[in-house]
Protein backbone atom coordinates (compact mmCIF):
# COMPACT_ATOMS: atom_id res chain seq x y z
CA UNK A 1 0.00 0.00 0.00
CA UNK A 2 1.22 3.14 -1.04
CA UNK A 3 2.33 5.78 1.79
CA UNK A 4 1.10 9.35 1.76
CA UNK A 5 4.28 10.87 0.14
CA UNK A 6 3.74 8.14 -3.06
CA UNK A 7 0.23 9.07 -3.23
CA UNK A 8 1.16 13.06 -3.40
CA UNK A 9 3.23 12.10 -6.35
CA UNK A 10 1.20 9.86 -8.12
CA UNK A 11 -1.77 12.86 -7.72
CA UNK A 12 0.59 14.94 -9.28
CA UNK A 13 1.35 12.84 -12.30
CA UNK A 14 -2.22 12.53 -13.61
CA UNK A 15 -2.92 15.96 -12.84
CA UNK A 16 0.31 17.07 -14.90
CA UNK A 17 -1.43 13.84 -17.74
CA UNK A 18 -5.21 14.75 -17.55
CA UNK A 19 -4.61 18.30 -16.37
CA UNK A 20 -7.29 20.08 -13.59
CA UNK A 21 -10.37 21.12 -16.25
CA UNK A 22 -10.45 17.22 -17.41
CA UNK A 23 -10.19 15.79 -14.03
CA UNK A 24 -13.26 17.77 -12.63
CA UNK A 25 -15.29 16.74 -15.76
CA UNK A 26 -13.84 13.07 -15.23
CA UNK A 27 -15.07 13.30 -11.14
CA UNK A 28 -18.34 14.41 -11.98
CA UNK A 29 -18.72 11.28 -15.06
CA UNK A 30 -17.74 9.58 -12.43
CA UNK A 31 -20.41 10.70 -9.89
CA UNK A 32 -22.92 10.72 -12.50
CA UNK A 33 -22.45 7.03 -13.24
CA UNK A 34 -22.56 5.85 -9.81
CA UNK A 35 -25.35 7.16 -8.95
CA UNK A 36 -27.03 5.99 -12.07
CA UNK A 37 -25.77 2.73 -10.71
CA UNK A 38 -26.97 2.91 -7.03
CA UNK A 39 -30.85 3.62 -8.80
CA UNK A 40 -30.49 0.90 -11.05
CA UNK A 41 -29.57 -1.72 -7.90
CA UNK A 42 -32.65 0.31 -5.94
CA UNK A 43 -35.15 -0.11 -9.08
CA UNK A 44 -34.16 -3.69 -9.52
CA UNK A 45 -34.31 -4.75 -5.95
CA UNK A 46 -38.12 -2.72 -5.97
CA UNK A 47 -39.19 -4.78 -9.22
CA UNK A 48 -38.09 -8.22 -7.16
CA UNK A 49 -39.59 -7.34 -4.45
CA UNK A 50 -42.99 -6.36 -6.74
CA UNK A 51 -42.55 -9.71 -8.16
CA UNK A 52 -42.11 -12.75 -5.10
CA UNK A 53 -45.00 -10.10 -3.67
CA UNK A 54 -47.31 -10.99 -6.45
CA UNK A 55 -46.18 -14.32 -6.46
CA UNK A 56 -47.15 -15.03 -2.57
CA UNK A 57 -50.87 -13.48 -3.59
CA UNK A 58 -50.98 -16.19 -5.91
CA UNK A 59 -49.83 -18.54 -3.69
CA UNK A 60 -52.41 -16.99 -1.24
CA UNK A 61 -55.07 -17.23 -4.08
CA UNK A 62 -53.99 -21.21 -5.07
CA UNK A 63 -54.50 -22.01 -1.50
CA UNK A 64 -57.77 -20.51 -0.69
CA UNK A 65 -59.68 -21.71 -4.13
CA UNK A 66 -57.87 -25.46 -2.75
CA UNK A 67 -59.52 -24.86 0.61
CA UNK A 68 -62.87 -23.89 -1.28
CA UNK A 69 -62.47 -27.15 -3.74
CA UNK A 70 -61.96 -29.31 -0.88
CA UNK A 71 -65.37 -28.04 1.09
CA UNK A 72 -66.79 -28.32 -2.26
CA UNK A 73 -66.10 -31.63 -2.81
CA UNK A 74 -66.70 -32.41 1.16
CA UNK A 75 -70.04 -31.02 0.73
CA UNK A 76 -71.10 -33.20 -2.61
CA UNK A 77 -69.96 -36.11 -0.84
CA UNK A 78 -72.03 -35.82 1.78
CA UNK A 79 -74.81 -35.31 -0.15
CA UNK A 80 -74.33 -38.31 -2.06
CA UNK A 81 -73.96 -40.40 0.81
CA UNK A 82 -77.61 -39.24 1.55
Amino acid sequence: MPGPFELVIILAIVILIFGGKRLKNLGSDLGGAIKGFKSSVKEAETEEEETIAVEVEVEETDDHNEAEIEASDDTSEENSEK
